[in-house]
């Protein structure tokens, strides 16, 4: 695919209206800075302290700061130009810091991939996007991530580089990249800084523009809520090319702050809490069923975690229950989350009651944060009644990239987003998720698209029909079923069997089938949509 080259990377780019943006930049929230500048600030601020701890010796801001100037200038002289998309696809490692800023530094556009994405994600990421660039780990959880790269960049012949962290095979190792710096180029912070990935609330993901002065101030205000310092250690638990651990605050806000960053792999209490002893964490983000795991791993589990101030949970609703358990059992205050990658982020404060923290997820970030809850004809109802969360804000998209159709549908004619989240908003601000209007299953803060998966199980040969449902879970809060009508001409497949053709189509692990339920008919509505509430109804009974 050639047709998105670097001077078009702003083609099918939604950005913020000119007196809006001018209003953001009165009220101080964008300042002009990029992302690249949050590291650059800190490293002369605080040049000897650890940016980075890792399992050898720590990186301190200058180091850092250099090795992501290194890396953009061999990045620039493989001929990777400003507006050049990159997929950046890296565990949480080290290098994933150093890859990020030098990216952002060369100019190029991060499009940042989570390590459980395979060929259908990445091929239609990279696709989408036109990236021209690759960057992998050799290999992670048992993985080869090269010969992922070999089916990718047989689908997409504008990706010219696959830069390797470890073993490149036929590839070129990131090590080798580094030259020594040179003049950058001057960077817009009006421009797309990176592209998140969504969670592919309807068919394939979609790709989050987000620029440099709405990111940066994302960060910021989210430390300053968080009342992050110098002296913090950020644990990024979860995958850190999420916007959670990436941004909210974060390694960027964490960074801004002078404070130190560390990034694991394995998010399992033995590991998790090893590493809160060994670097005295102080900060770190999980979804609800890690959690839980957490609270419960205090019986077994004998590190001491006592540094940890402050739980962030976030990515699907954490039940009240489970909620009251985190203070008593972890000694850390909570922290409930619910935000979108496309933007608005609510918090509870650090200052809240028992009761809001426990029953509430939070308040938007920023007083600058337009809310509206609205009914299914639009109008908005008063507190305390649920419907549908509309927002628009300093961080929020105008706009997914390259998605005009679907734009038509998801961002109202002034400029609302519309998140397809149930609500519920309190006299005070605080938002309670009461469930959702996008057909989607949230498993474990994984947002698994009914349509995509329905369209790969339809191109099973012995499947006519399909749909997939979320069934309740205690500990996922959803797992996926698979319903399905089978072809009576052909063998039934088995659950292993569905879920090893989805795999071969390169679908994500996390959006596998957890159960499959074989019926000789879907319900339908009055419409003749497949009914999927009645279904769910079938399958529980």
């Amino acid at each position: 695919m050639t047709s998105h080259t670097a001077a078009s990377h702003r083609e099918g780019f939604v950005p913020f209206r000119d007196d809006i943006a001018a209003s953001y930049r009165a009220a101080d929230l964008w300042r002009g800075t990029t992302l690249g500048a949050i590291l650059s600030d800190a490293a002369t601020r605080w040049p000897t302290r650890t940016a980075v701890l890792t399992d050898g010796d720590p990186i301190s801001y200058a180091d850092l700061d250099v090795a992501a100037d290194r890396l953009a200038a061999g990045l620039i002289a493989l001929g990777i130009e400003p507006g050049d998309r990159v997929v950046m696809q890296l565990p949480n490692r080290p290098e994933f810091v150093t890859t990020l800023f030098g990216l952002l530094r060369a100019g190029a556009i991060p499009v940042m991939c989570l390590p459980a994405h395979r060929s259908a994600e990445i091929g239609h990421l990279a696709e989408l996007s036109g990236a021209v660039g690759y960057v992998i780990a050799d290999t992670a959880a048992g993985f080869d991530y090269r010969e992922l790269a070999r089916t990718v960049q047989h689908r997409v012949p504008s990706m010219r580089h696959v830069l390797v962290a470890g073993d490149p095979g036929p590839y070129l190792s990131l090590s080798d990249v580094a030259r020594d710096r040179v003049a950058l180029p001057d960077i817009d912070p009006t421009d797309i800084a990176l592209l998140l990935v969504s969670g592919g609330t309807t068919g394939v993901p979609k790709l989050i523009p987000r620029t440099h002065d709405d990111y940066a101030y994302n960060a910021r205000a989210s430390a300053e809520l968080c009342r992050l310092d110098s002296a913090d250690v950020y644990l990024a638990t979860l995958p850190a090319a999420h916007n959670f651990p990436l941004a909210c605050p974060g390694i960027l806000g964490t960074l801004g702050m002078g404070g130190a960053v560390c990034l694991i792999e394995d998010p399992s209490p033995e590991s998790s809490f090893a590493t809160i002893e060994r670097n005295k964490v102080t900060i770190t983000a999980v979804v609800p069923p890690l959690a839980q795991l957490w609270c419960a791993a205090v019986e077994w589990e004998d590190a001491n975690i006592e540094s940890l101030r402050l739980l962030q949970v976030g990515g699907a609703k954490l039940a009240e229950s489970n909620a009251r358990a985190v203070t008593p059992a972890l000694n850390a205050q909570l922290q409930q989350v619910f935000g979108m990658a496309e933007g608005l982020l609510n918090y509870t404060r650090l200052n809240d009651s028992d009761e809001l923290i426990c029953t509430t997820q939070g308040r938007p970030l920023s007083d600058a944060d337009e809310v509206r809850v609205v009914d299914g004809e639009g109008n908005d109802v008063p507190d305390g009644v649920e419907g549908e969360l509309l927002t628009r804000g300093p961080y929020t998209i105008r706009g997914y990239y390259r998605a005009e159709e679907h734009n038509a549908r998801a961002i109202t004619a002034d400029g609302f987003y519309r998140s397809g989240d149930l609500v519920r908003r309190l006299a005070s601000g605080h938002l309670m998720v009461t469930g959702r209007i996008k057909d989607v299953i949230n498993r474990g803060g994984e947002n698994v698209s009914c349509d995509e998966l329905e369209e790969h199980l339809l191109a099973h040969p012995a499947i006519r029909h399909a749909a997939a449902v979320g069934l309740p879970d205690d500990s996922l809060g959803e797992k996926v079923c698979a319903a399905v009508v089978l072809d009576a001409l052909v063998d039934s497949p088995t659950l292993a069997e569905i879920k090893a053709f989805l795999t071969d189509r390169g679908l994500a692990a996390f959006k596998l089938p957890d159960s499959l339920h074989r019926a000789t008919q879907l319900p339908v509505t009055a419409v003749g949509k497949i009914d999927k509430r009645a279904l769910a109804e079938q399958i529980a009974h």
